[in-house]
């Protein structure tokens, strides 16, 4: 009988155990999804900035090539960094608990953003989604191909997935007679505990050592006990504030990069490539209006690679 009721107590922690890291690995990954996201964000807006062809497109050297106003570019891509970290922050402060970090979060938003930015979030009734659309607006005024805006739009579409996952852990909580029947069944089961423990330590004086092992036993069980209690709440005990930290301090970091990429197009190339392409474009409109196509239209994709290997000797070399 001792046999058995032991391997059933340890079925309740067991199984409690598990639900609650389950739930707190969860909510990490959500925040994982986040850091790798807002860095992917950031890094497609700085690096495709100013380029307003399609990507794989024949005059994507000649866009890029293109003067930029260094001073709008910081402000756009400073804008973009912004609203990326104010919508993680949101995020924080929205699955926090209600009165934990509410100045703290105010006057982190005051400092950053403009009056006029920070009062719009602040006072929106649900702060991360005000944040994340004026993640969108600032996507939306960067200037480049609407596809590749549509690319970096991905990355919002998966912060509305992390931010909805982690609403349901915050709103479905583990059922509290779960809990309660669990902690009940331990408690039960450690109060006889000594019963079981009197005769293998017949040994020692008076059965004297079976209260410290009750006592080291009771320790660990609600010791697991209590961890589990912990965990069914990840919001509370994930570094969420580094986390946000830390994202701020990427997307900073990234745009500052604008302008700074070591491979540059030669304009000889650039000029080569201009040469070549009304060519191309008479007779790739002689075969879609059923004219004779000669051979070079075939040819055309060779002609390309020949050209990328041509520029990437060039870069080697740069």
């Amino acid at each position: 009988m001792k046999t058995y009721t032991t391997h059933l107590s340890y079925l309740p922690s067991v199984f409690r155990t598990n639900a609650s890291y389950n739930r707190w690995d969860e909510a990490r990954k959500f925040w994982g999804l986040n850091i790798n996201h807002t860095r992917d964000l950031n890094r497609m807006a700085t690096a495709w900035y100013g380029n307003d062809s399609s990507p794989g497109s024949a005059s994507a050297p000649k866009q890029i090539a293109k003067a930029i106003d260094p001073a709008e570019r910081e402000y756009l891509l400073g804008q973009v960094s912004l609203f990326t970290w104010a919508f993680v922050r949101s995020m924080k402060r929205h699955l926090s608990p209600p009165d934990e970090d509410e100045e703290d979060y105010i006057a982190e938003l005051k400092s950053r953003l403009s009056p006029e930015q920070a009062d719009a979030i602040i006072s929106a009734t649900h702060r991360p989604n005000r944040a994340l659309f004026d993640l969108s607006v600032a996507i939306e005024k960067l200037p480049m191909h609407f596809m590749r805006k549509n690319e970096i739009n991905k990355n919002l579409s998966i912060f509305e997935d992390t931010l909805g996952g982690s609403e349901r852990l915050l709103s479905s909580p583990v059922p509290l007679f779960y809990s309660r029947h669990t902690a009940r069944f331990i408690s039960i089961w450690l109060l006889f505990l000594p019963f079981a423990l009197y005769g293998q330590f017949g040994d020692s004086w008076n059965h004297i050592m079976m209260i410290p092992a009750s006592l080291l036993i009771s320790v660990f069980l609600f010791g697991i006990e209590e961890l589990a209690t912990q965990l069914e709440e990840p919001f509370t005990i994930l570094p969420m504030q580094g986390f946000c930290d830390k994202i701020g301090a990427n997307c900073d970091e990234i745009v500052s990069w604008a302008g700074q990429d070591v491979y540059k197009i030669p304009d000889e190339v650039i000029e080569q490539m201009e040469m070549e392409r009304p060519e191309l474009e008479m007779k790739s409109n002689l075969a879609l209006l059923g004219g004779e196509v000669e051979e070079d239209v075939v040819e055309e994709p060779k002609k390309k690679r020949k050209i990328l290997k041509k520029l990437l000797r060039i870069g080697e070399g740069i």
